[in-house]
């Protein structure tokens, strides 16, 4: 069982920042890729960014790549979302994931048809215009 808790939520301007961070606990969470969702109001959850275990490969969804980059601490056991030049439409709740198989499959994937092992909470982003 891996158990993820999302952090760094919040109200921005747009054109702002926000660096998002997902804790994960659980013997073996430090073996899964990491990755994020959003669910914007009204509409389906998808697929934002992903990494792999290694943190050697990363995969962003073409609406934020260029403005959002993923990392990973493995020391700490946590996955940060850095957001830039955040949009009005980046608004929604962020959910951390974490998923047994492959980084590359989270990009494919279409909640709740097909999902990561694992979800955090998620954490509210909203950016205002």
């Amino acid at each position: 069982q891996v158990q993820l808790v999302e952090s760094g939520g919040g109200l921005v301007q747009a054109g702002g920042s926000l660096r998002l961070s997902c804790a994960a606990s659980g013997r073996t969470s430090r073996t899964y890729a990491m990755g994020w969702f959003r669910q914007a109001p009204d509409k389906e959850q998808q697929f934002v960014a992903a990494i792999s275990s290694s943190s050697r490969i990363t995969y962003y969804a073409d609406s934020v790549k260029g403005r959002f980059t993923i990392s990973r601490d493995t020391a700490k056991n946590t996955v940060y979302l850095q957001m830039d030049s955040l949009k009005p439409e980046d608004t929604a709740v962020y959910y951390c994931a974490a998923h047994l198989s492959s980084a590359q499959a989270m990009t494919s994937m279409t909640p709740p048809a097909s999902k990561p092992t694992y979800w955090g909470q998620g954490t509210q982003v909203t950016v205002s215009s």
